[in-house]
């Protein structure tokens, strides 16, 4: 089977390090890097793939004479974020306004208290 940069391939995770994950496709070995698991901070690769887990995969690139691949995560599994309710501030200039005496009292406080 020839694999090539862009093909979506099915590969069996075989070791997790650190910097990412190990991978068997066929006869080629791949490397999920762990910035190839999300946009966003990833804490732990486990939080994305166990080892012995079929995962669906991008390739991203192909070393042909080595029988390796290095391979994407993130490109086919959104993971999306819980939308939760954002609350509802008052901020601004007013606000600032309304509250600048009671700050410039606190500051001259803590400075007499020096």
């Amino acid at each position: 089977m020839s694999i090539k940069a862009g093909d979506i391939v099915y590969g069996i995770i075989t070791k997790i390090v650190g910097y990412g994950a190990f991978v068997v496709v066929d006869d080629y070995n791949g490397l999920i890097h762990i910035s190839e698991f999300s946009d966003g901070y990833v804490r732990s690769i486990s939080d994305f793939v166990k080892i012995g887990e079929k995962v669906k995969l991008r390739v991203v690139e192909v070393e042909e004479e080595n029988k390796r691949l290095k391979l994407s995560y993130k490109s086919l599994n959104k993971t999306r974020g819980v939308k939760g309710d954002i609350p509802h501030y008052q901020l601004g200039f007013k606000t600032l306004r309304d509250h600048l005496p009671q700050f410039i009292q606190d500051q001259l406080k803590g400075e007499s208290n020096e």
